[in-house]
C-alpha cells in the first residue's frame, strides 16, 4: 500500500468520521455538520477510498469502527485535540502579555540598538521573547519578504509593495582613526584629504556602504574609486579592529564606535562641510498578523530612545 495517500486525507473526512462514531447515526452527524447524508456519506467513502479498506460497518445496533477505522478515529481524536488546543494558543497569545517575536536586523542596529532596547523591553514584558538574526540590510530585507523573519530594522528607506517601513531613529557616519595617527590633535580635514589615506569600508549590501556612496555622489559627484580601498570587511566590528590595528582609517556608524571613542582607542576626526547622516527603519509585511505582543513591542519601539538609554 502507498501510505504517502494518506496524506490526502482532508479535516472534513476525519471530522465525519468522528460525528459518525459519535453520533453513532449518518443522519444525525450529517445534521450537526450541516451537511447532507449523501455528502456525509461521500466524505467516508473518499476516506476509504484512501485507506484502501473499510474503516465502519453499518449494523442494526449502530456503527461498528474496523481496526483500521479505530486507528484512524484515534489518530483524529488528537488531531483535533491539537487543533483545539492551538485555538487556545493562538486567543491566549492575543489576551495576554506574552509570546516570541522574530526579528532581523542589519549589523548596526543588531549589534549597538537592539540589545539596549530588548533589554528595556523586557524589563517591562518578562513573558515576550525577542529573537534576532543580524544580516546585511539586503538580506534583512529578504528575510522579511521570506517570512523567515517578523519584523526588520535596516539603515536605509526602502519603497516595496509588500512592506510597510517606519522611520525610527537618527544615525551620523563619522570618520575615525586609530591612536597616534598623523591627524590626531586637528580640527578637522577635507574628504580630499581622506581620499589619499588607506581607507577601510563595509562589504555590498551594507546600508553603512550605501549612505556613504550616496552622500560621496550626492555632494562631490564622487564614487568610491576615488578612496584608497585596501579591505572590505562584512561587519562594522571587523571595520574597527582593521583601524585600531592600523590597517586603515573609516567613516562609520557613531553608534559603532562610542565606545573606542571614549576609551580612546580610536580618534575621531571631523570633516569640513560634511554631514552624513541617515535613519533607521523597522519594517514588517503589510500581512502581518498583529498579535498583543507584536502590538505592546511596536508601541515601546516609537518611544524608545537611543541616547537616554546607550548614552552620548
Amino acid at each position: 500500500m502507498n501510505y504517502s495517500n494518506f496524506r490526502n486525507i482532508t479535516i472534513q473526512q476525519l471530522e465525519s468520521l468522528v460525528n459518525v462514531v459519535k453520533e453513532r447515526s449518518f443522519s444525525r452527524a450529517a445534521k450537526k455538520m450541516r451537511l447532507s447524508q449523501p455528502s456525509l456519506t461521500k466524505h467516508i467513502q473518499h476516506l476509504e477510498d484512501i485507506v484502501g479498506t473499510r474503516v465502519m460497518v453499518r449494523k442494526q445496533t449502530g456503527i461498528n469502527l474496523t481496526p483500521e477505522g479505530r486507528v484512524i478515529y484515534e489518530s483524529a481524536k488528537r488531531i483535533f485535540r491539537m487543533i483545539d488546543e492551538t485555538g487556545e494558543k493562538i486567543a491566549r497569545m492575543r489576551e495576554n502579555e506574552a509570546g516570541n517575536i522574530y526579528i532581523t536586523a542589519s549589523t548596526i542596529p543588531a549589534t549597538y540598538i537592539l540589545p539596549h532596547f530588548i533589554q528595556a523591553f523586557k524589563n517591562l514584558y518578562p513573558e515576550i521573547n525577542c529573537f534576532v538574526k543580524t544580516r546585511d540590510s539586503e538580506e534583512t530585507v529578504a528575510m522579511i519578504l521570506d517570512d523567515e523573519a517578523e519584523i526588520g530594522f535596516i539603515g536605509r528607506p526602502i519603497e516595496h509593495g509588500k512592506l510597510y517601513a517606519e522611520r525610527l531613529w537618527k544615525d551620523q557616519m563619522i570618520l575615525v582613526v586609530p591612536q597616534q595617527h598623523k591627524w590626531e590633535g586637528r580640527k578637522s580635514v577635507s574628504l580630499d584629504e581622506i581620499s589619499e589615506e588607506p581607507f577601510v569600508i563595509r562589504e555590498h549590501g551594507s546600508a553603512t556602504r550605501a549612505t556613504l556612496e550616496k552622500y560621496l555622489h550626492e555632494e562631490k559627484k564622487w564614487d568610491l574609486s576615488v578612496f584608497n580601498i585596501i579591505g572590505e570587511l562584512g561587519s562594522s566590528e571587523a571595520v574597527k579592529e582593521a583601524v585600531i590595528a592600523g590597517l586603515g582609517i573609516s567613516i562609520i556608524s557613531h553608534h559603532a564606535v562610542r565606545r573606542e571613542i571614549r576609551s580612546g582607542l580610536l580618534v575621531e576626526i571631523p570633516v569640513r562641510n560634511c554631514r552624513i547622516e541617515r535613519d533607521f527603519y523597522v519594517i514588517y509585511k503589510k500581512q502581518l498578523n498583529l498579535m498583543k505582543h507584536h502590538r505592546l513591542f511596536f508601541d515601546f519601539l516609537r518611544t524608545f530612545e537611543i541616547n537616554v538609554t546607550y548614552g552620548k
